[in-house]
């Protein structure tokens, strides 16, 4: 009965959404530009290349 419910509140609510508005595209980019920046940040610093290498060159041996 609860799994019912529950269903059909979804599926209801995933019908009456035609897609994500203007602001909610903007915020998505935003969110994925930081997170590319963040991710950029960490794998360009030294410690992660040192380790990067280091994995390359045991794969390679």
């Amino acid at each position: 009965m609860l799994v019912r419910k529950l269903g059909a509140r979804i599926r209801s609510r995933l019908r009456g959404d035609g897609g994500m508005n203007s602001a909610e595209y903007a915020v998505g980019t935003l969110a994925a530009v930081t997170f590319a920046g963040v991710l950029l940040k960490v794998l360009s610093s030294d410690p992660v290349q040192a380790a990067l290498n280091g994995v390359i060159q045991r794969a390679l041996a």
